[in-house]
């Protein structure tokens, strides 16, 4: 039998560090979180809030969270299942169930920090690009970023909808159009992209939803 070199042997299990808890678990992503959570050295102790996202098999959740050395703490949270007391009794985890989820969302969180009257949000429903940081006011916007955890932030998913109800209900996060439903990147150098707000408008509406059913 040929010589076999043992690689690991006792020196390596000695040396080995054990990943941490959440990562073992699959749960969080660090190189991620890090960056999110980071906040700069002038900033100290300043709260740095976080839009986060999540889906179940039944139900979206939305929560306005900031870390502390402690761990999270958690300003406001709605999940689509509230959804039911505002006359959506079924369909808690689709496209247009994650828009009323953020905006929910945001106008609890604007009403907690006593924003609300001043920040309005989206009188209309469009589907257009919206920004309320654009808007002249004489305080400053409440900021969150976005918080996905683990999932692909693909063309067209769940989690925009949440993003855009929020952005609608009057939070400022930092976002663009290119990962809307209805953005058509350029074919060629040099092109200009194209979104069509109508698109979006229809998925924010459930208008897939309701094709579906017919063809049942």
């Amino acid at each position: 039998m040929a010589f076999v070199k043992l690689l690991k042997n006792s020196a390596y299990f000695k040396r080995f560090q054990v990943q941490k808890r959440r990562r073992r678990e699959g749960k969080t992503d660090y190189y991620a979180r890090r960056k999110m959570v980071r906040q700069d050295k002038n900033k100290f102790n300043n709260r740095k809030y976080r839009f986060v996202v999540r889906f179940t098999n039944k139900r979206c959740i939305t929560q306005c969270v900031y870390a502390t050395l402690r761990g999270d703490v958690v300003v406001a949270a709605a999940a689509s299942n509230e959804l039911t007391h505002f006359g959506i009794p079924c369909g808690h985890k689709n496209y247009a169930a994650a828009y009323a989820t953020g905006l929910l969302l945001a106008r609890r969180v604007l009403k907690k920090f006593g924003l609300d009257e001043k920040f309005k949000g989206k009188e209309e429903l469009d589907g257009e690009e919206y920004h309320v940081e654009d808007e002249e006011n004489e305080q400053r916007p409440f900021k969150c970023i976005l918080d996905v955890g683990l999932r692909r932030t693909c063309v067209g998913h769940r989690m925009w909808g949440a993003l855009k109800g929020a952005v609608d209900g009057g939070l400022h996060i930092p976002h663009s159009t290119k990962n809307f439903p209805g953005f058509k990147p350029a074919e060629e150098k040099g092109a200009e992209s194209e979104y069509d707000a109508e698109a979006h408008k229809e998925r924010i509406f459930g208008s897939h939803v309701k094709e579906y059913m017919e063809m049942l």
